[in-house]
Order: C-alpha cells, then structure tokens, then sequence
C-alpha cells in the first residue's frame, strides 16, 4: 500500500520529530524572552523598563547529559525543541529566525525548574531544520 496523500515529502523529518518528541514526553517548555521597545528616546536612557514575554514550545523532551563529575560543577541537561513549535512562536512574535528568538531568552521554564541556555544546535534534512538541541545548566536564584 502506498501513501498517495498530498503532502510535501520533504516535511517527513518534522512530523517524525514532532511525533516521536509527544510519544516520549510530550512537554511543554517555557521561554522567557525580552522585548524591549527600542524605536524611543526613552528606552535608550534605560526610563522605559524592559518587558518580558512568556513563550510556550510544545513539544519538547529533556535529558540529563552524561556527567563527567568535577568539583563545582553543575549538572547539564539537553533539550530538544520540534521545530514546527518553534516556527509558529517566531511568526507570533516577529522574531526573523530561530537564533534571534534564542539570542532573546533569559532562561528556560520546565516543570517549575529554570535552566540558563548554553549553546544551541540543530538537527536537518532536506536543507529544513526539524529539531533544535539547547544544553541547559540549571540557574541558581542570583543568576536570574
């Protein structure tokens, strides 16, 4: 049997990545992002105060990195982001790309736990993007 469905097969790796990241675990995560208005005067000189927007990404999955144990350091974790839910906030918020979106965050929601983005990568076929991996360190209360 074959799949005579009209879809555009080069949109495979996304909808594989989206159904294997809701089988899994199927979370959300929570971004939270600046949006400063940055066409005044005032917010130059810092009068007009920095707003923050909340931006859900669903589906997510989360997984602790292999630790390699030394002194001080903090536990990492990886997540990785479908990125069809990436695509729908960057049109809700006009953000040009991706990087743009993550240049803006200030930290990473999950389950009530918030992490500090440390790098950024993403996965591709086809020449599209279908799933971004950020590693994650958890943020201590004064780094926030």
């Amino acid at each position: 049997m074959s799949d005579t469905s009209p879809r555009n097969p080069l949109w495979a790796p996304q909808m594989l990545a989206d159904a294997l990241l809701r089988s899994v675990a199927g979370a959300s995560a929570l971004l939270r992002v600046t949006s400063a208005n940055t066409d005044t005067s005032q917010s130059e000189v810092g009068i007009v105060a920095t707003a923050f927007v909340d931006v859900v990404v669903s589906p997510v999955a989360m997984r602790r990195v292999r630790p390699t144990w030394q002194e001080g350091d903090q536990p990492k974790w990886e997540l990785f982001m479908s990125a069809n839910g990436v695509e729908q906030q960057l049109g809700t918020l006009y953000f040009a790309s991706a990087q743009a979106l993550f240049a803006q965050t200030l930290a990473v929601t999950i389950a009530g736990q918030d992490y500090l983005i440390e790098s950024i990568s993403s996965n591709e076929a086809f020449g599209q993007v279908y799933l971004y991996r950020l590693l994650l360190r958890e943020a201590r209360p004064q780094s926030l």
